[in-house]
């Protein structure tokens, strides 16, 4: 059984001495992590014409994807076998490994290589430091530390593309990937003395590669298959994507809580509301852009600004969300949060119509990062407050599942639904692209009711 130092009871906040140079270390990985995944998507094209790779593109970027589901499900395994630390080091260890073979891949091959390799690192290392906040960090702290995590998430998507794009066209690719390694390594070295004094491990009997990994596999390569066959055209598209979605249905529920899909009281509804608020928000704004350029005719840079705007409203609301003292339940800020993203959409939605001025469009998606950053940090805290010591990982571990698995599904259904229709029809195709995601939010309504055990 895992044995863990009783965290303290002293009143200081995260950046207190106790708490400061781990709090700082696990957000930088947070950071970093989410600037390569934007910073990446950025420099992918010029990756692939560089490295003459266009056909291994949608690998690229499935690979990872897919691995990252496997690495969750060991993590959690491992985290709660031996403690975070170990898949921690590892993940970040891989993580970095992964980014240098990409740096100074000579081919496109290799590059694939080294992003699978590294979104298994990451999938590694972000479970693990979820339950090192359970294990380091008192109840009274984990709003904070997770409502920076949310702001680490979304700080990049400000940032991240621009200076990709400013790297790629006055510097070289490459140096997306090799710079994040330059500043992660420090980033995991000062989270080292936090980590040492905090926890003791008793190992606990269990197999690392289990059944539930051999599941994970199974569903990987269902989300490998949905990702890469979305992006296909004909008949293939077609068989892959029923392929992959038929492996994410038999083998995704294996991984995730008993009830989760009938919305089960208390942990099964907190983990499907996680796979909820991430389709509806992320489905939704993939197509947002799009629809300003080709719709209303906007310039690239200024239908960005719309997701300027949510992200700074996701970093507003998720700093309130980690402040004391909070007026409402949980359940009441869930409920909020996710009839917020259905406004937003909706609101972003009607600016289809000529008539509605875009800066309707753009303030109303900023309801929609009202909702997830309101919703995200508070989601993480019931993981933990709903789960036992030794169940850290593997809970942790079935909501990052949730959140990947989910929103693996809604795009790749999405994109094809969007992609057949937007021929014939572009409103009716914008509409199903924007109407899905908002039908998902407005059921995870009624599943934040059923958060309360």
């Amino acid at each position: 059984m895992t044995t863990v130092a009783e965290p303290t009871t002293e009143t200081g906040g995260v950046l207190s001495p106790q708490y400061r140079a781990l709090t700082i270390g696990m957000t930088a990985l947070i950071t970093l992590v989410a600037f390569e995944s934007l910073a990446v998507a950025t420099a992918m094209p010029t990756v692939a014409q560089a490295l003459n790779g266009l056909s291994l593109y949608a690998l690229a970027f499935g690979g990872p994807l897919a691995s990252g589901v496997v690495a969750m499900v060991v993590s959690g395994t491992w985290s709660d076998l031996k403690g975070p630390t170990r898949p921690l080091w590892h993940g970040t260890a891989w993580f970095l490994f992964g980014l240098v073979i990409a740096g100074f891949a000579p081919t496109m091959e290799i590059l694939v290589l080294g992003r699978i390799i590294q979104g298994f690192g990451s999938g590694l290392l972000t479970v693990a430091l979820y339950v090192v906040v359970g294990q380091l960090y008192p109840a009274r702290l984990r709003p904070k530390i997770f409502a920076a995590f949310a702001t680490a998430w979304v700080v990049p998507s400000l940032v991240g593309p621009a200076i990709a794009g400013l790297i790629v066209e006055h510097a070289s690719w490459r140096i997306v990937f090799l710079a994040v390694p330059v500043i992660g390594i420090p980033a995991a070295l000062v989270m080292r003395p936090g980590l040492a004094r905090g926890i003791e491990h008793e190992p606990r009997p269990g197999k690392l590669w289990d059944k539930r990994a051999m599941w994970a596999i199974a569903a990987a390569v269902g989300v490998g298959l949905l990702h890469y066959g979305g992006q296909q055209r004909g008949a293939l598209q077609i068989v892959l994507l029923v392929i992959g979605l038929a492996g994410v249905i038999a083998f995704g529920p294996r991984l995730l809580p008993s009830g989760t899909f009938v919305f089960g009281r208390g942990l099964p509804s907190v983990i499907a509301l996680r796979g909820l608020v991430a389709a509806s928000g992320f489905g939704a704004e993939v197509f947002l852009p799009l629809m300003l350029t080709r719709q209303r005719g906007l310039s690239p840079a200024l239908a960005g600004l719309v997701l300027t705007v949510s992200a700074l409203s996701w970093s507003a609301a998720s700093w309130y969300r980690g402040r004391p003292n909070q007026p409402f339940s949980n359940a009441v800020f869930l409920q909020a949060g996710m009839l917020s993203i259905v406004l937003g959409i909706v609101t972003a939605a009607l600016t289809l119509n000529p008539q509605v001025p875009v800066l309707v469009g753009i303030l109303g998606w900023s309801l929609t990062g009202l909702g997830m950053g309101t919703v995200f940090p508070t989601l993480s805290v019931l993981v933990l407050e709903y789960s036992e010591r030794d169940e850290q990982g593997a809970n942790s571990s079935a909501a990052q599942l949730s959140d990947s698995l989910s929103t693996a599904t809604i795009l790749a259904i999405g994109g094809s639904l969007f992609a057949a229709m937007e021929p014939h029809s572009a409103v009716t195709a914008y509409l199903v692209a924007f109407g899905f995601p908002a039908l998902l939010a407005l059921i995870g309504v009624q599943a934040g009711r059923r958060t309360t055990p």
